[in-house]
């Protein structure tokens, strides 16, 4: 009898981002705010003793799992930066306030609410695409380590684009899910088969848990939206 690997992934998006003044961030490199010791410790506590780290471009994501890190005691192995995992990119709307978007007469924003998924900011990438680059970073990171516990510290737009991966959804139902900072969401990937085509897996995958909140938040404080 063969025994299915299975590899399993902890998406934890990154701490809050208090310094972007009400403006749509999405790609852009803000620092995040570490400060809140216990909720580190509690996403500490909640991951498995020796898992492959891996974290995006942009600092913020950095910034959150060495705080982690920190509170378990020991630096993280790492496997590396991924930057398909990184946040959608909203091109020329990044700096800008909503208010300012929907101020203009070109009719792109009210479109893009319309229909996010597929919608392109100019300059920048729909979901539809973050959705797709996602799926090649999983592909990859879990041909590269199967069977083992994989924790990303990731963005709440890459972690809704991993759970239409998984769930094999449209992309914009997936943008209903809520991913609040700090949360953690597992999925894992079941069969050794591996992938076909660098992105669709031949095994199947399974949710475990969506926004997750340590210390056992049941109303945690909703994070701004201005990175989408």
């Amino acid at each position: 009898m063969t025994t299915a690997t299975v590899t399993r992934w902890w998406l934890i998006r990154h701490a809050p981002v208090t310094t972007h003044g009400g403006r749509i961030y999405g790609n852009d490199d803000y620092p995040a705010d570490c400060s809140d010791a216990l909720t580190m410790a509690g996403l500490a506590a909640l991951l498995p003793p020796e898992p492959v780290w891996v974290t995006t471009q942009l600092q913020r994501t950095a910034q959150t799992a060495a705080a982690i890190a920190a509170a378990r005691g020991a630096p993280p192995p790492m496997a590396g930066i991924e930057a398909d995992l990184a946040e959608q990119h909203f091109g020329d709307w990044q700096g800008l306030t909503h208010e300012q978007l929907a101020s203009r007469r070109d009719g792109a924003w009210h479109r893009f609410w319309l229909a996010p998924a597929h919608e392109v900011p100019p300059g920048g990438e729909s979901f539809e695409q973050v959705v797709e680059r996602v799926g090649r970073a999983m592909a990859r990171l879990t041909t590269a380590w199967p069977g083992r516990d994989i924790v990303a510290v990731a963005h709440g737009g890459s972690i809704r684009a991993a759970l239409a991966v998984a769930l094999e959804i449209e992309p914009e139902r997936a943008l209903a899910f809520a991913v609040d900072n700090c949360s953690l969401t597992r999925i894992d990937h079941i069969d050794g088969a591996g992938f076909s085509g660098g992105v669709a897996p031949k095994g199947s995958w399974r949710v475990g848990a969506v926004n997750l909140h340590p210390r056992g938040l049941t109303s945690p404080p909703r994070a701004p939206a201005a990175d989408r």
